[in-house]
């Protein structure tokens, strides 16, 4: 049975990397080892990825103390926490399994960790994830800073709209890292991390942006499941303030041109937003940016 589905293939293929993606294939597992299990334990964030009651595609935040997650077998991840109330998943896991897609992201160490498989809540204050995939990957576009709680505020609504207002927009356009969940046409999810310079995030206007799909590990999870089905949600943390920005709506990949290896950007188009103030960790402070980051393109003025 081949690792990846058939809309990775494709991706990897027009890339012209299946061979790489071949070797990169070689470090999924279908168990937690202890090193992974190590890992899991030590974190404060786990974003996990799924589709709501409607089938739009989220990405929501899990935070606690170091010790939230861990390894209850070579198999099963025990998290002790659940999406918070508001929040776009929150509830979905209430029932039956459902597919998700999960990464756990230590920015002081740089490293981050994904497991994919499905999730059920446990309780009322915890889920458990049986992991069909797991994986680490590269510390690229990493940006190295300290996670710690946010002070809660004293009003969590979150706040909807259809669009991105003015403040979102600056947010992403000075941002240096979000994550995105996708989904492939099994339904089978996956949640991951972009980083780059502030300002590789491109608005175009309210309801469009863009980013640039640098180079990675030659998987193309999450374009190979945009390639088969286009939902996808966005995850973006304010660092500075611990408040999320989460959204929900469509991706294409975008070709620079129709050779092989051609480089490769992603465009979304905004279906729903949803922000909530304090509900996520902070960051204060200008951070140690990847060295792996490419230049960010200065937009000439007029």
């Amino acid at each position: 049975m081949s690792t990846y589905h058939r809309g990775e293939r494709a991706v990897q293929r027009r890339s012209g990397l299946p061979e790489a993606a071949d070797h990169a294939g070689r470090s999924i597992r279908d168990s937690v080892p202890a090193v992974a299990a190590r890992f899991l334990a030590a974190q404060r964030l786990l974003v996990v990825g799924a589709a709501d009651a409607r089938g739009r595609v989220w990405a929501s935040p899990l935070t606690g103390a170091p010790g939230f997650l861990r390894a209850e077998d070579d198999r099963t991840v025990g998290v002790d926490a659940v999406p918070r109330a508001g929040d776009p998943l929150s509830g979905v896991f209430d029932g039956r399994p459902v597919q998700v897609g999960a990464i756990a992201l230590d920015p002081a160490a740089r490293r981050r960790m994904r497991v994919n498989g499905t999730a059920r809540r446990v309780g009322s204050t915890g889920l458990r994830l049986a992991a069909d995939q797991v994986y680490a990957n590269c510390p690229k576009y990493i940006q190295r800073r300290t996670l710690e709680p946010a002070v809660p505020a004293d009003d969590v609504t979150p706040r909807h709209g259809d669009r991105l207002s003015a403040d979102q927009q600056g947010l992403l356009r000075r941002a240096d890292t979000f994550f995105v969940a996708t989904a492939s046409d099994t339904g089978a999810a996956d949640a991951s991390h972009r980083g780059g310079n502030p300002g590789f995030v491109s608005v175009h206007s309210p309801r469009l942006i863009s980013w640039p799909d640098y180079v990675g590990n030659a998987m193309f999870m999450t374009l190979g499941n945009l390639w088969v089905d286009g939902r996808a949600g966005l995850l973006v943390p304010d660092w500075e303030t611990g408040d999320l920005l989460q959204i929900t709506g469509t991706a294409r990949v975008r070709w620079a041109d129709d050779s092989p290896g051609a480089r490769r950007s992603v465009e979304f188009s905004v279906a729903e937003v949803v922000a909530t103030p304090r509900a996520g960790l902070l960051s204060p402070g200008e951070p140690e940016y990847s060295r792996a980051n490419p230049p960010v393109a200065v937009a000439a003025p007029g």
